[in-house]
């Protein structure tokens, strides 16, 4: 080292620098000028013995920002190179809330508030107006006849929601249930009275198991879970004799336990799945 580059380092040792010009990475020139004598301005510092020197002494205050990366435009490294998550659209259950809350409704209004016109929404089968076989299945004859009924249609309503959509849970649970009524209607005697929504609940019973069933490994399981407890409520209702017991208001009887309704509900289930099976599927869906 030579003696006059040594003599222009000694101010280094007792003063900071502070370039007057501070080249930008991409401001650089192509080939570095070797040659180019940045300018210096030497600062003398003025410090105590009781405080030695920190970079806050020595960077002047326009590089001493902290760095912060909660507002940053930065991207970590180690997110470099991951593919982007496609998020899937989350199905909102709706409809099954919608049914629970309508038959709650009813039955405050029936056996709570005594509101008129409650009672011509049951179905008697002596002669039963139309709307009668659907208004029926929102109606129950006694709280325990409600809270089973809304357990499992909660459970297997939200499946099917889950599965097929809002539309298609309204559906199912109409037609099933009216398809349950209907079969009581034909086979049960005139003097009896049909409420409740037993007959969609094991309608959705077999459309929950049905729709599930692919080569999946979890929905062979759900199928096996689900089916198992399907199968043996059906066969519990295939085989039960029908029982009437008690009267309801001029000599009509109240169903107790409709069996006939379990079963004809269940089976127009299996048949409302596969009659959509056999509608052709829209080309364009992939």
């Amino acid at each position: 080292m030579s003696q006059a580059f040594a003599t222009a380092l000694e101010p280094l040792k007792l003063h900071s620098c502070r370039f007057t010009h501070t080249p930008s990475f991409f401001s650089l020139p192509p080939f570095p000028a070797f040659n180019a004598k940045p300018s210096l301005t030497l600062t003398p510092l003025r410090l105590s013995p009781s405080h030695p020197p920190t970079l806050t002494h020595i960077l002047p205050s326009r590089f001493r920002t902290p760095c912060t990366t909660q507002k940053s435009d930065m991207i970590s490294q180690l997110e470099i190179g991951k593919p982007e998550r496609i998020k899937k659209p989350e199905k909102r259950v709706n409809g099954i809330f919608w049914i629970i809350l309508l038959n709650i409704g009813i039955f405050v209004a029936d056996h709570f508030f005594q509101v008129n016109g409650i009672k011509s929404l049951y179905l008697y089968h002596n002669w039963p107006a139309w709307y009668q076989f659907v208004t029926a299945t929102f109606c129950h004859a006694n709280w325990k006849h409600l809270s089973s009924n809304l357990f499992f249609l909660y459970i297997f309503g939200k499946l099917v929601e889950e599965e097929e959509g809002n539309f298609a849970l309204w559906l199912s649970y109409i037609l099933t249930g009216v398809g349950a009524n209907l079969v009581s209607w034909l086979v049960l005697p005139r003097n009896t009275v049909s409420v409740g929504a037993s007959g969609a609940v094991f309608g959705l019973f077999t459309i929950s198991v049905l729709v599930k069933m692919s080569w999946d490994w979890r929905k062979i399981l759900e199928v096996l879970i689900l089916g198992q407890f399907v199968i043996e409520k059906v066969m519990e209702a295939a085989q039960a004799s029908t029982s009437l017991s008690g009267t309801f208001r001029g000599g009509y009887a109240l169903q107790n336990v409709n069996h006939i309704a379990h079963l004809s509900g269940a089976l127009v289930g299996v048949l409302l799945v596969w009659l959509l099976s056999k509608v052709p599927a829209d080309p364009s869906e992939p």
